[in-house]
C-alpha cells in the first residue's frame, strides 16, 4: 500500500475516521443489504452512461466496495480512504486488481489540481456535518471536463417529509444528527442527514454545479424486503430513480456534478 506525499503548501486534515479504527467491521454492515448495494450500482451506471475516464477516485470508499465497478469506466482507479482498518480490509477485496489504495481524508486530498476526471463519494456525507472544505477539495482536483458523483444522506426523504407536514413544521435546512447511541469519545465521528437544497448551495459555492440527480434506495424498508423478491424491488428501483428525484423521495440522493 502506498501513501502519497503531502503536496507543498497543502493543509493537513484534523479529522479522524475514528469510528472505523475501533474494531468496527464495515464489511459486515453490508450483510443483508444486497438491495441497497445493487440500487447504488444502478444509479452510478446510469449517471456514467457510456463515458470512459482516465483516472477515477472513490473518496471515502471504505474497503473498496465500488472500486471494481469504477474499473469498468476508468483506466486507473484509486481508493482514497482515511481509515487504515478499511484499507486493510480492501487488500482482500481488491486482491489481484491494480486499484491503488491511499490513505487520505476528503478535506485533504493528495492529488494534483485537475488530475481526476471521475470522482465518487458515496456514503460519506452522513459523517460530514459541514462539507465545505471537502467540496472545495473535490473541485480542486476535478478536471475541467470531469464528473463528480456525490451521494447525500437525505433528511427530507418521503417519510420525514410527511412527518414534518403533519406536524406543520418546515424541514430543517441544517444537518440533523441521527445518532441512536451516545458517542463514547468527545470527537466521535458524526452521523447526520442533510437537506439536499442546502448541500446543492454549498456545492455551487465550491464551484460544482448539478448536472443530474437520482433518488436511490427508494424501497429501503425491512417490511418490503420481506414481502417482495429482490429482483422485483430492483426493477421498481430502476424505474423510479429518475422519476422520484425531483421530490428528493429516497433516503439517498445521488448528485452528478461538473465544474461550473
Amino acid at each position: 500500500m502506498t501513501d502519497a506525499a503531502n503536496p507543498e503548501g497543502q493543509k493537513t486534515s484534523k479529522k479522524v475516521a475514528n469510528q472505523y479504527e475501533r474494531g468496527y467491521d464495515y464489511t459486515q454492515y453490508w450483510n443483508n443489504r444486497d438491495y441497497e448495494n445493487a440500487a447504488e450500482r444502478i444509479a452510478i451506471r446510469r449517471l456514467l452512461g457510456n463515458r470512459h475516464f482516465r483516472h477515477a477516485a472513490d473518496i471515502g470508499g471504505g474497503f473498496g466496495r465500488l472500486c471494481l465497478l469504477l474499473s469498468e469506466y476508468a483506466d486507473k482507479v484509486t481508493l482514497a480512504e482515511p481509515a487504515r482498518s478499511q484499507l486493510e480490509a480492501a487488500k482482500e477485496v481488491l486482491k489481484g486488481t491494480d486499484v491503488e489504495q491511499l490513505q487520505m481524508q476528503a478535506d485533504d486530498l493528495k492529488f494534483e489540481d485537475g488530475s481526476l476526471d471521475l470522482i465518487t463519494m458515496v456514503r460519506v456525507m452522513h459523517h460530514i456535518p459541514e462539507p465545505s472544505e471537502e467540496f472545495a477539495e473535490i473541485a480542486r482536483v476535478l478536471a475541467d471536463d470531469g464528473v463528480a458523483i456525490i451521494e447525500v444522506a437525505n433528511y427530507g426523504h418521503f417519510v420525514n417529509r410527511m412527518k414534518h407536514k403533519r406536524a406543520r413544521k418546515p424541514l430543517p435546512t441544517e444537518p440533523v444528527s441521527i445518532r441512536s447511541d451516545n458517542p463514547d469519545e468527545p470527537d466521535a465521528i458524526a452521523f447526520v442527514n442533510h437537506n439536499v437544497d442546502t448541500v446543492l448551495a454549498q456545492l455551487r459555492e465550491a464551484g460544482l454545479v448539478l448536472d443530474e440527480k437520482l433518488s436511490v434506495s427508494n424501497l429501503r424498508s425491512q417490511k418490503l424486503k420481506k414481502a417482495l423478491p429482490e429482483k422485483t424491488m430492483l426493477r421498481i428501483e430502476k424505474a423510479t430513480q429518475k422519476r422520484l428525484a425531483k421530490r428528493n423521495f429516497g433516503p439517498s440522493i445521488f448528485l452528478k456534478l461538473k465544474k461550473g
